[in-house]
């Protein structure tokens, strides 16, 4: 097959999103999991924001006038993201996936950043494949789906409050001191959201989170930073939180506090990588 490829518009919406559940769906069946998208009306949400958002790219692919699949590329902070990927079940196999992947990665190095990450499901072997072998990701470490009831109280010493838009500079050099990065376009969207919040301790801010959930990240100087900003949370949205599985005592800290894992997930990356000098959550996105 020989997709055309193009760029997005919001009038693709309805026919991305429906590809997009169908496809995540049927996978995630195959495998015996529980899709991460669990409803038409989710995705149909979250392509409203992918197709509209200026910071993020987004291609479409053609056969014939007819959609069969998209991917985007997240462009609102220095590391840059690929996806969602999803090609129409009824072609999958046939060479769009491809296309589309090379799509977002040849927008990637137009962008010129200093690295591309990714988050992959662990059950989905062939992406691995493709991401590792043809693409030259490179496999960084394991992330644990996380999902149960709020835990609630509170970490002695550390308090979290809600963040405020003159919290940005320091919430980028909380990041900058673990990932040697900022994510600042995420922040801005999670202030302007209302879901944004801070870690305090000794009088200066140490952590924060976008949202304790399966799009969000947090970040912090130490594990209990990001267990602070976790017994805050009120839920965890989506399918879950995603904690690093080398941090053993938040790991182990969050199933002894009732919740229960989902699914393991890849992060991989090509590019800059640092390696964690702290405690994070990680998103979807990396």
């Amino acid at each position: 097959m020989n997709p055309v490829l193009r760029p997005g518009t919001a009038g693709d919406v309805a026919e991305c999103a429906r590809i997009c559940f169908e496809a995540f769906s049927r996978i995630a069946r195959e495998h015996g999991f529980p899709p991460d998208i669990p409803s038409q009306e989710a995705a149909t949400g979250a392509f409203e924001i992918l197709l509209n958002h200026p910071g993020i790219h987004s291609v479409v692919a053609e056969l014939d006038g007819r959609i069969v699949g998209s991917n985007f590329l997240d462009e609102r902070s220095p590391i840059v993201a690929p996806g969602p990927l999803s090609v129409d079940p009824a072609v999958q196999a046939g060479g769009v996936g491809r296309a589309l992947i090379q799509g977002v990665m040849e927008r990637a190095a137009e962008h010129n950043g200093p690295g591309v990450r990714l988050v992959q499901n662990a059950y989905h072997a062939r992406t691995f494949g493709i991401y590792a072998g043809h693409l030259g990701f490179e496999f960084r470490e394991a992330l644990v789906c996380l999902q149960g009831p709020p835990i609630g109280g509170t970490v002695p010493g550390y308090g979290v409050r809600c963040a405020t838009e003159a919290d940005l500079d320091a919430c980028n050099e909380v990041c900058r001191k673990v990932h040697g990065i900022h994510r600042a376009g995420e922040v801005l969207d999670a202030l302007k959201a209302g879901t944004a919040r801070v870690t305090e301790h000794d009088g200066r801010i140490t952590g924060y989170a976008t949202d304790l959930s399966f799009f969000g990240h947090a970040v912090g100087e130490s594990t209990e930073d990001i267990r602070a900003l976790i017994m805050a949370a009120p839920a965890f949205g989506g399918p879950g939180i995603l904690v690093p599985a080398r941090n053993s005592a938040l790991l182990q800290w969050c199933l002894r506090h009732g919740l229960k894992v989902n699914q393991l997930m890849n992060l991989m990356s090509t590019g800059l990588y640092n390696e964690p000098a702290g405690a994070h959550l990680s998103s979807i996105l990396y």
